[in-house]
């Protein structure tokens, strides 16, 4: 197998964040979870509150010879609205905040370098947190696979579909 990278990213809810890259090629594993707060190990209930500082999001480990980190981040910006603060469709709250998380000083200057790029794209400002990788806390078991496990429920069919339909249509617009 070849290396692979880890990125952490918070664009609202992460039972999205995870069906739309779920469908990736290169993405090895995806983990809904929580970071960036000051409450160890929270649970999906506490985060929900706001009262932990957490934002919901996604580790990717992915193998950047199958696809790139530029491509990661495009889907992300495609994918939600940045300009957002604390919140996207139905959801409101720091928990569902828009944030990257970097592992390297490398990530870190491609993200602001991809934000700044994107920026001209949206007509307010991008309110994404750029911030170094903290602790992550895996989100309980009936959380992961969310999508795989419910694409028949209400949420599946209202929220999620909508942005995998998206994804299909900006495929060949990846880098």
């Amino acid at each position: 197998m070849n290396q692979t990278n880890l990125t952490t990213l918070g664009m609202g809810c992460f039972w999205c964040s995870e069906a739309i890259y779920q469908s990736l090629t290169g993405i090895h594993k995806i983990t809904s979870g929580f970071t960036g707060g000051h409450v160890k190990n929270p649970s999906y209930e506490e985060v929900c509150q706001g009262t932990t500082g957490h934002a919901e999001v996604i580790q990717i480990e992915f193998d950047p010879e199958k696809i790139s980190y530029e491509t990661i981040l495009s889907v992300f910006w495609k994918l939600h609205n940045p300009t957002l603060l604390n919140r996207q469709d139905y959801d409101v709250g720091t928990a569902y905040r828009s944030i990257i998380l970097y592992h390297s000083l490398e990530q870190k200057a491609t993200a602001i370098q991809s934000r700044d790029q994107v920026q001209k794209l949206f007509e307010n400002p991008i309110v994404t947190e750029i911030v170094p990788m903290t602790d992550f806390y895996p989100a309980e078991k009936h959380h992961q696979n969310f999508y795989q496990k419910n694409a028949d429920s209400s949420y599946c069919k209202i929220i999620i579909d909508p942005k995998i339909e998206k994804l299909k249509k900006i495929k060949e617009t990846l880098k």
